[in-house]
């Protein structure tokens, strides 16, 4: 069972699913989503997919890849996700039915620093973990540690939890992860093991088959062609943050965040739509206020740039991105201001 896994096929804790046996052939993208046991032509399946584990196990870039377009910002830094982001992908049958699959991607739980902001986002994958109808529990692929067992104690029962092993193009003896698949069964009744990488889109189509299998029958919950219920302004200040961790790298408390002052659409004669926005990026100190800024504005500049260029593919529209650098020190530990600035 456990070296089936490894060839692809996800396998059940205990018994296969029916459809198990074909989850793991890696047909062309699309007909990986046909394996929906069950699945009656016409008839909608809709459900909510909750994707947890600990800070920086690649939970993001999961995400984006299952809706097949960046609804969350990646970074190497750690607890980069604050949000519950909702990111839809729906696969019709061409006869009025398919499969809507709403995924929540949830911060990574903290542990370590009990601050006003930690406490929010924990609060977050609490509630985020209690009202879904299918949980992806991710970790490195061989790999379990500290933090992943406090995740894992979150999960409550009467959910069935996938076992997603991430990163599994990082392993480079695939024979070692056979008896380290065994103790995670040890660990949790896991109602599927999905060895894989975010990157291989065999792998995630084959993913969506398997999640398919879970959701129950009733009607989508949002169009067709929707990929999230987050606003624009929401998505532009979380662009703008990814390329801020991305250019400072780990130089930057993950505290550092930004708050979109302005979001205007405006009529112009050249462009078929333009917005206007203003950021402000929050520091916590003078020192990272001068790192953000760089020597002669050239860091602040390249994060624009980058942020700017990003927001005009994502959104269909010239973008004009006015950047500014904020201290407002010891705002992660006030409860307040973590509220203040749109924490939940």
């Amino acid at each position: 069972m456990l070296a089936a896994a490894l060839h692809g096929n996800a396998q059940s804790a205990h018994e296969p699913a029916p459809a198990a046996q074909d989850a793991g052939h890696h047909e062309a993208p699309g007909a990986a989503l046909n394996l929906e046991s069950g699945a009656t032509p016409g008839r909608q399946r809709c459900g909510l997919i909750a994707i947890v584990g600990k800070p920086n196990v690649g939970k993001s870039t999961l995400l984006n890849a299952l809706v097949g377009q960046k609804v969350s910002i990646t970074s190497r830094k750690a607890q980069t996700t604050r949000h519950r982001i909702t990111g839809i992908r729906t696969v019709a049958d061409g006869q009025g039915g398919g499969t809507q699959f709403v995924f929540v991607d949830t911060p990574g739980f903290q542990t370590r620093h009990a601050t006003a902001l930690n406490k929010s986002l924990n609060k977050t994958v609490l509630g985020a973990i209690g009202e879904v109808d299918l949980i992806l529990f991710v970790v490195e692929a061989g790999n379990f540690t500290l933090a992943d067992a406090k995740v894992l104690s979150l999960l409550q029962p009467g959910i069935p939890v996938l076992l997603v092993a991430n990163k599994l193009d990082l392993v480079h003896r695939r024979a070692e992860i056979a008896p380290w698949l065994r103790s995670m069964q040890e660990r949790h009744p896991f109602a599927e093991f999905v060895p894989m990488s975010a990157k291989n889109k065999a792998e995630i189509e084959r993913l969506l088959g398997i999640c398919a299998r879970y959701l129950p029958e009733q009607p989508w919950w949002y169009g067709e062609d929707e990929l999230t219920d987050r606003s624009e302004k929401f998505l532009a200040g979380e662009i703008v943050r990814e390329k801020l961790f991305r250019f400072t790298g780990d130089e930057l408390p993950y505290t550092s965040t930004v708050l979109i002052d302005k979001f205007d659409e405006e009529q112009s004669r050249q462009h078929a739509r333009m917005l206007r926005i203003a950021a402000t990026i929050v520091v916590e100190r003078e020192s990272h206020k001068a790192m953000v800024i760089g020597e002669k504005g050239e860091r602040l500049k390249r994060i624009g740039t980058e942020a700017r260029q990003e927001l005009e593919k994502l959104m269909g529209a010239k973008v004009f991105l006015e950047l500014w650098v904020k201290v407002r020190s010891g705002w992660a530990d006030d409860e307040a201001r973590v509220r203040a600035f749109g924490y939940e």
